[in-house]
């Protein structure tokens, strides 16, 4: 059942891809993996998937390992939840990138614990582009009508890429939930000329653009996600906790 829903997906993303004259294989599917277990994991590894997600720092000490010990080839690990200052240590040993470095406190966490560990880390900058209360991210939903919003993001960015240890890889937003995936597509637009902004600006690469979930991934290649986090169109519904 993973094996065909995986299949699935990657029809998806190639349609997605033909639509606009894209490679597929600029597009990299990340299997949102949090509150399944590491024998449905590997399913999904047996099934060609190699990038995972998971939310939760606690559930990843746990999984990850288990995983990794199971696997027969190398994964990569993809943080994609909201990180408090005090877990920050606990995401280096076992994340390979990290999606939501939502603040520039967060952002100096990272930046100390990699220089501790002489590592580099690589990071995805969350943006919440929909002005949305409940998300995450670096306030940018009047990033293009208001100078002052621009100005704040771009001082707090600056300040971010000059902070030793981390490579800002690119953005992440999180879209709303919309019962028609065409209503989140100014969402993701607006994500990927603020990429292309601070690019020019900062005179930067910013390669990655990771946005787009089980319910609008589409529509979010369609605009130029290069990862896409989906979840239950790969598991199902998620496994309730004890």
């Amino acid at each position: 059942m993973i094996a065909d829903n995986i299949l699935q997906v990657r029809h998806n993303i190639a349609d997605a891809c033909a639509r606009t004259n894209r490679n597929p294989a600029d597009v990299t599917l990340i299997a949102v993996s949090k509150t399944h277990p590491a024998e449905i994991i590997l399913e999904a590894v047996a099934a060609g998937v190699q990038h995972f997600g998971e939310n939760r720092v606690e559930e990843a000490q746990i999984k990850i390992p288990a995983v990794n010990a199971q696997s027969p080839v190398p994964l990569t690990w993809h943080m994609i939840g909201h990180i408090q200052s005090r877990k920050a240590k606990d995401v280096l040993p076992l994340f390979d990138r990290v999606h939501s470095l939502d603040s520039l406190k967060l952002a100096g966490k990272f930046s100390s614990l990699a220089l501790e560990g002489d590592k580099k880390l690589d990071v995805l900058l969350e943006v919440n582009v929909s002005g949305e209360e409940s998300k995450d991210g670096f306030q940018a939903s009047d990033w293009t009508a208001s100078q002052g919003v621009r100005a704040a993001l771009w001082d707090e960015i600056g300040q971010i890429l000059k902070l030793p240890g981390l490579t800002v890889r690119g953005l992440m937003t999180m879209a709303p939930i919309a019962p028609d995936a065409e209503q989140v597509r100014p969402v993701f637009a607006s994500l990927a000329a603020l990429r292309a902004a601070l690019a020019e600006t900062f005179r930067i690469e910013l390669s990655d653009l990771s946005m787009g979930m089980t319910d609008d991934y589409p529509v979010a290649i369609e605009e130029g996600a290069t990862l896409v986090r989906v979840g239950r169109a790969i598991f199902g519904e998620r496994e309730m906790r004890a």
